[in-house]
Order: C-alpha cells, then sequence, then structure tokens
C-alpha cells in the first residue's frame, strides 16, 4: 500500500502563486511516476502533471508555462509550484502515485485524501 497526504491548499487571488506537497510512504518500489490531478463540482478528474522516476514531466495544456511538478524522490515527495493562477484554476487537488507500464497502461495508483485550491477573482 501506499499512503499519499497533501498540504499547501489555501485561497488565493488570481494572479496569485501556490505551492502544493504530497508525503508518500509505504510500499514504494511499485510506482514509477508521481503527479496531481484536479477535480473541480461537477467536472472529471484531469491529470495536471505528473513526474516519473527519471525526470520525465508531463503538463496539462491549460497549466504550461504556469505549474511547475518536481519531486523529491530521496524524500518521497511531490510538489507542485502554481503561479499566474487563474479562477478555472479552483479545484480539488489530488496527488497521485502509480505505476505506468510500457503500453501506457496504469496498473497500480493511489489518491491522496485532496486538498482545495480556491482562486478568486
Amino acid at each position: 500500500q501506499v499512503q499519499l497526504v497533501e498540504s499547501g491548499g489555501d485561497l488565493v487571488q488570481a494572479g496569485g502563486s501556490l505551492r502544493l506537497s504530497c508525503s508518500a510512504s509505504g510500499s514504494l518500489s511499485s510506482v514509477n511516476r508521481m503527479g496531481w490531478y484536479r477535480q473541480a463540482p461537477g467536472k472529471q478528474r484531469e491529470l495536471v502533471a505528473a513526474m516519473t522516476n527519471d525526470g520525465f514531466r508531463i503538463y496539462a495544456d491549460s497549466v504550461k508555462g504556469r505549474f511547475i511538478v518536481s519531486r523529491d524522490i530521496a524524500q518521497n515527495t511531490v510538489h507542485l509550484q502554481m503561479s499566474s493562477l487563474m479562477p478555472e484554476d479552483t479545484a480539488s487537488y489530488y496527488c497521485n502515485a502509480a505505476y505506468i507500464n510500457r503500453r501506457g497502461s496504469t496498473t497500480f495508483q493511489a489518491w491522496g485524501q485532496g486538498t482545495q485550491v480556491t482562486v478568486s477573482s
């Protein structure tokens, strides 16, 4: 099992910045990618950003140039630095740990409990 604990969600004004952190524990040998998803009310959960164990990063088009995902593998943490926040970034943000096989299929994943980010206009 993998346990994920997020922190850093807050209320921030548009144009502001926020940093989310996630600490992982448990059977991390089953994980090769960690990152962040978000879910706004009435919408599906979507991938925001993720980083593989070998440093490859992926971002949703809506956050490219504004958000940066980083990991400290030794500390088992993943962070999301968010800048130039917009009201449409308002959502619950979930830390995700997963194993993605060579075919691109997710064979394992774990979720944090979520942290709320609210961006006021």
